[in-house]
């Protein structure tokens, strides 16, 4: 008996990775179309100052918001685009550090904001267990 040529074949133990690129690069296009969006917290003028950027550390930073009018605001729960009272930024942010002591604190300062205002919202924010308080500039152009 001949051996036939169109016989019993062998499957073929590899993987087609195609599809598995073509979703790689639609995830990678909604990424870099939201990653914008994702930055949250109070418009606000922020004074422009010769600084290196932060390093990115995989923790979300608490932001306080600190307007013009001496208002200040948090980037944490629903409304994020009220006013609060100092003290209850102060509870709020003892409690997250509690929970995560690594946690970096950012202040968003308003360029005319008074500067007995900014001392007073880092004292409160140290007191409230930050060990330290990071002021956010925009960069130089």
């Amino acid at each position: 008996m001949a051996a036939r040529k169109g016989g019993k074949r062998k499957p073929m133990a590899e993987i087609n990775v195609v599809p598995y690129i073509d979703v790689m690069l639609v995830l990678l296009v909604v990424f870099m179309v939201t990653a914008p969006l994702l930055m949250q917290g109070v418009k606000v003028e922020l004074p422009q100052a010769p600084s290196a950027p932060m390093e990115n550390d995989d923790e979300e930073p608490l932001i306080v918001s600190v307007k013009a009018d001496g208002s200040f605001y948090l980037n944490l729960g629903g409304d994020q685009e009220a006013k609060k009272p100092l003290a209850q930024i102060k509870e709020t942010i003892a409690k997250v550090l509690r929970q995560k002591p690594s946690t970096p604190v950012l202040v968003w300062g308003d360029q005319s904001v008074p500067y007995g205002e900014v001392v007073k919202l880092m004292t409160e924010l140290q007191a409230a267990g930050a060990d330290s308080v990071g002021l956010v500039t925009e960069p130089q152009s």
